[in-house]
């Protein structure tokens, strides 16, 4: 029996936590167990706590996961929740992605203040993201655009675009249904023209390789379709050495057991790209998404991608 609780590794945000809440109600509910079967442990990270800077200017995704990770490793914390689209491709020893929940909206979310979408928005406007992948695919879109660097807070940045700092900016529409904000957006951005980033959307939990009671724990909630898909996108980006500094896209859907995904690379100024699309089977998911890098490393040439160094 279950005497010692379950502690959850989480940061503070309030997206963050209401994730995190979300993981928990879904265990309680699935194997009958009480809210003190379970401890929230909230953890400040340094990408929390550096704001005024670009996440490719101070070390990239892992800034979100250091202080969870070290507390996974070190038996302190029994699982962490993340958001996937945050997870570095290579993983500490002995820690894994064992689970994910069913997938939100993956798409990206305009909010305008000056216009309602970013076709609309006057010449010369300014955008707030601190995405590589947005900013990339504004100036694809919208090369009179002028974006700026815009972190902090899903509050923090309304705040900010209230306040007229900038004429628009963009957000994960996963994000702002998570936190109650569904009618924030004032247009939804179209996944085709506007691919989201790989595991966009998803929420993942992490844990200790080996720790059957955990594992057998957090197996009851994966959500198969997601896992497959997430790990086909992740693939992807692993083959392409994926981080904060490059601008990457790519979607996976299921369908049966079948599986599609769809990937583009940007040069930061969007001026030019490459796409892929691939087809296979779910068994072999993250294969496929390494294959599709493949293959577009070989269409775009060694010079597309040393531009990003």
């Amino acid at each position: 029996m279950q005497t010692k609780p379950f502690r959850i590794g989480t940061r503070g945000s309030p997206l963050a936590l209401a994730q995190t809440y979300e993981t928990r109600d879904r265990l309680m509910a699935t194997h009958g167990l009480p809210a003190d079967s379970f401890e929230i442990v909230v953890l400040s990270t340094a990408g929390d706590r550096i704001t005024d800077r670009a996440l490719s200017e101070i070390g990239g995704k892992g800034l979100f996961t250091q202080e969870l990770e070290e507390q996974l490793l070190s038996g302190e914390l029994d699982l962490a929740v993340h958001s996937s689209k945050d997870m570095p491709t290579k993983l500490p020893d002995g820690l894994h992605l064992c689970a994910f929940l069913p997938r939100e909206d993956p798409r990206d979310a305009f909010v305008g203040r000056t216009a309602k979408t970013l076709m609309e928005l006057p010449q010369g406007a300014t955008i707030g993201s601190s995405s590589l992948r947005r900013q990339a695919l504004i100036r694809r879109l919208r090369p009179d655009i002028n974006v700026i660097t815009f972190r902090g807070l899903v509050d923090t940045r309304l705040r900010k675009l209230e306040e007229g700092q900038v004429d628009a900016t963009l957000l994960a529409y996963a994000g702002l249904r998570r936190l109650g904000k569904h009618d924030v957006p004032t247009e939804l951005l179209d996944p085709v023209e506007f691919p989201p980033a790989p595991a966009q959307g998803a929420i993942c939990i992490e844990s200790r390789v080996g720790d059957p009671r955990v594992e057998t724990l957090l197996a009851a909630i994966n959500h198969r379709e997601t896992y497959d898909a997430v790990s086909c996108e992740r693939g992807f980006l692993a083959s392409l050495d994926g981080s904060c500094r490059t601008p990457i896209a790519g979607f996976a859907t299921c369908d049966g057991e079948d599986i599609r995904f769809s990937g583009m690379v940007l040069t930061p100024d969007g001026s030019s790209h490459h796409s892929v699309t691939v087809e296979g089977r779910r068994s072999s998911a993250t294969e496929l998404g390494v294959e599709a890098g493949r293959q577009i490393r070989e269409v775009a040439g060694p010079s597309f991608f040393a531009a990003w160094g």
